[in-house]
């Protein structure tokens, strides 16, 4: 239990900050792209890690794949959560104690993610304690990441206000978005630098981390 006043939200993202997922996306979209007669390199699968689903799908559609917007995004999808049922979902480290020392402290937690919600909900399910409070996918906002819907959403859906709310994630993309939502933004680098993108804090893994930590943070921050 934290014994100090922190911040009443943590909003996570989920790709590459809850869980290592972002192996699954590359090793979905090489194949497609190679069935069209594209090639896919690892520094292009890199510029889409955090990327709305549909502005990746049209960057997959310039690489040569002759899907529409919506049908790349399912296919992808899909291709993700049946690897999620084969592998097992690889949780960042230190990331699920994070999440139940956070319940612990009464602190509310929401995943923001631009992932369908379906996944969401997949991934979430497999913790094995109730770790959310409210899960918004990227079919759940009408704008995405980086524009500050997402993690306004996110803090809406709890109940408390965005002032209140830690946002942690590992894109530039995903940290764009909250420091524009006015969250107290955390980042915990994965796949690519965070440096210069306007994090409060970057934090270089999340092991060891607790409530304490978190409250620390978003009151230095908020001072």
């Amino acid at each position: 239990m934290t014994t100090l006043a922190g911040p009443k939200a943590v909003l996570w993202d989920m790709d590459g900050t809850l869980v290592d997922t972002e192996p699954y996306w590359i090793a979905a979209e090489t194949p497609l792209v190679a069935r069209f007669g594209g090639t896919w390199t690892h520094e292009d699968a890199l510029g889409l890690v955090g990327n709305d689903l549909f502005a990746s799908a049209r960057i997959l559609q310039k690489a040569g794949v002759e899907m529409p917007e919506e049908e790349i995004v399912e296919y992808l999808t899909d291709a993700v959560i049946e690897q999620i049922r084969v592998k097992g979902v690889p949780f960042r480290p230190g990331a699920q104690a994070l999440l139940r020392s956070l319940r612990s402290a009464g602190v509310k937690t929401a995943i923001v993610t631009m992932s369908q919600h379906r996944l969401a909900e997949r991934v979430a399910r497999m913790i094995e304690f109730d770790a959310f409070d409210a899960i918004l996918g990227g079919d759940d906002v009408a704008r995405p990441k980086p524009f500050p819907d997402p993690y306004l959403a996110g803090a809406e859906a709890l109940g408390v206000s965005i002032d209140d709310c830690v946002a942690i994630e590992d894109s530039p993309t995903g940290l764009t978005s909250a420091v524009a939502s006015g969250a107290v933004s955390l980042g915990v680098p994965n796949l690519v630098s965070l440096e210069g993108n306007g994090a409060h804090a970057i934090w270089n893994t999340l092991v060891g981390r607790t409530a304490d930590d978190i409250a620390h943070l978003w009151k230095e921050t908020r001072a």
